[in-house]
């Protein structure tokens, strides 16, 4: 571990809840694991239904303001956020990193990443649509805040999630209460104290909590909108309680992405971009290539090519130089890549390539590469969400076609091909919600995201997703 680290390990107060503008505990807490080491790093709060009740009481009474604010200042408060957040990246990165195993700087990347969208959301604006104008009426749509929001996180980008929620519901004129994983809960309760000083008391809190928590955020009647990113069992049961309060939903669910290579490519060209379109963020990425279907006479030069590149890969404790790729970012992840990757060798998959990682108590995984599996195989039939990708041999492309969608989910997929029109004819007969051509996956802050089928509802980014922290307010003027 590097100087900077054992520093804050040995040093630094655990950050703690932030209600109606001030930082707070709980009775109870949650232990912190650091994957690197498989030892607890850090103690924060474990909130529970009373510590919710205060901040959704908070930010109900915080809300009229906010909501009443003109969008300009609304934005110029997520501005100063900015600025704050910036001059604490280094801070905040250290903390992902420890909690979520990441090399430091591509923990540094994705706040950084977070923070570009912050700015757009910062320019965007919130559209007045007029259906009629004439001698005998004038017909407003107005786009008008849907009020509270519970924001619930995962725990493979802690950060960028979190302000991939909050930038477009504070700029919308909503109060939040963001709930991270309880993996990683320690950047996210930073970020909710570094951001009481440059915003009213109750705009922004951050409860860090379990199960018990998330059941409460779901069902309380305070809370008008819930925006989760997370698998889709926690999805469905999101979506049932919420029923009752009949809650606004945004909802970026798994992903088992597919990516179908044509004939014409140059294996070596491609290779790169396969192999961090599917294993970047040590394969935790919900929109990452999953699936990789290969015409069967390349199959062989495509195989060789991703283990050339998987070869330079260091896997290591994100907080050392020269790591690529930290751990699998907790212990049951790890166990069930494991048994997924086993099962598959099992019934015949050839593991033809498995890289260096070291050894305990951390959970590290060697990069897998593994051929001769089949679709019924777990491993491909199911999000595997680690550092393993299957390659998947094809005859007919129209048959590669009919079995990349023979899925649930549908958050991306890809195409990859030296022939654009061919690509992009190919790319329409595939189900998903963002379908990329020679590359996967790429996001960006003015694009829509989300799934189709059961990768969820509604999409993050853009003005749409800033528009869906609203709800519809017609005004009808008689002439």
């Amino acid at each position: 571990m590097n100087e900077l680290s054992a520093t804050y390990e040995l040093s630094t107060a655990a950050p703690g809840l932030t209600i109606d503008g001030e930082t707070v505990s709980s009775p109870g807490q949650i232990e912190v694991i650091n994957p690197a080491t498989a030892q607890v790093f850090i103690a924060v709060p474990d909130a529970g239904a009373a510590q919710l009740d205060r901040a959704a009481d908070a930010a109900r009474r915080a809300g009229g303001a906010w909501r009443a604010m003109p969008l300009a200042q609304r934005q110029d408060c997520l501005l100063k956020l900015v600025a704050v957040i910036r001059e604490h990246i280094d801070e905040l990165a250290m903390l992902v990193t420890l909690e979520q195993g990441k090399p430091l700087a591509n923990a540094r990347g994705e706040i950084t990443s977070g923070l570009r969208y912050c700015e757009r959301y910062a320019s965007m604006q919130l559209p007045v649509e007029v259906v009629r104008d004439d001698e005998s009426e004038r017909i407003e749509i107005h786009r008008v805040p849907v009020g509270l929001v519970g924001a619930i996180t995962a725990w493979n980008y802690p950060l960028l999630l979190a302000l991939w929620k909050i930038a477009p519901a504070l700029v919308a004129g909503n109060p939040v209460i963001v709930k991270p994983s309880p993996y990683t809960p320690v950047a996210t309760l930073r970020l909710g104290e570094l951001a009481q000083p440059v915003l009213p008391p109750g705009v922004l809190q951050v409860l860090s909590g379990g199960d018990e928590l998330g059941r409460a955020l779901t069902r309380h009647p305070l809370i008008s909108k819930i925006s989760f990113t997370g698998s889709e069992r926690t999805g469905k049961a999101i979506m049932a309680a919420s029923a009752p309060t009949l809650k606004r939903l945004t909802l970026e669910l798994g992903g088992n992405d597919a990516g179908i290579v044509l004939d014409d490519v140059d294996p070596a060209a491609i290779a790169a971009g396969l192999y961090w379109g599917g294993l970047s963020n040590c394969g935790q990425v919900c929109a990452g290539l999953k699936r990789l279907y290969v015409p069967e006479r390349l199959a062989a030069d495509i195989e060789a090519a991703l283990a050339e590149v998987a070869a330079t890969v260091v896997v290591g404790d994100g907080t050392h130089d020269g790591v690529d790729m930290g751990p699998i970012q907790n212990k049951m992840q790890f166990n069930r890549v494991q048994a997924l990757t086993a099962a598959a060798h099992a019934d015949g998959a050839e593991i033809y390539f498995r890289g260096d990682a070291p050894g305990g108590p951390g959970y590290f995984h060697p990069v897998t590469l593994v051929r001769r599996v089949t679709d019924e195989m777990a491993l491909v039939a199911q999000e595997q969400f680690g550092p393993v990708l299957p390659v998947l041999a094809y005859r007919d492309l129209d048959e590669a076609i009919a079995r990349a969608n023979a899925s649930d989910l549908g958050l991306g997929a890809s195409v990859w091909s030296a022939d654009e029109p061919r690509a992009v004819e190919v790319a329409a007969r595939l189900q998903a919600g963002t379908v990329w051509v020679n590359q996967h996956p790429m996001l960006s802050p003015d694009v829509p995201f989300g799934g189709v089928k059961q990768s969820g509802l509604g999409v993050e980014s853009s003005l749409h997703g800033l528009l869906a922290y609203t709800d519809i307010s017609v005004l009808r003027v008689k002439r």
